[in-house]
């Protein structure tokens, strides 16, 4: 999708390629993960990041408490 492109503009292609059968849940469940998706690609670009090596560690600090 283009930076232009609206909220609306963005879904289309994903209800058209869920199930007719998909509930609420399944539609908002992935808008939430496709705007995640959209975050860390900004992220990414943005220079906000983290290594292997330091995600490893930040992990690693987490698991000891």
């Amino acid at each position: 999708m283009t930076a232009q492109a609206t909220a609306k503009q963005e879904v289309e292609p994903l209800l058209q390629h869920l199930p007719d059968d998909a509930t609420l849940e399944d539609i908002q469940y992935h808008v939430y993960v496709l705007e995640k998706i959209r975050q860390g690609r900004a992220d990414v670009a943005a220079g906000r990041r983290y290594t292997t090596e330091e995600a490893r560690q930040r992990v690693s600090r987490w698991l000891q408490r």
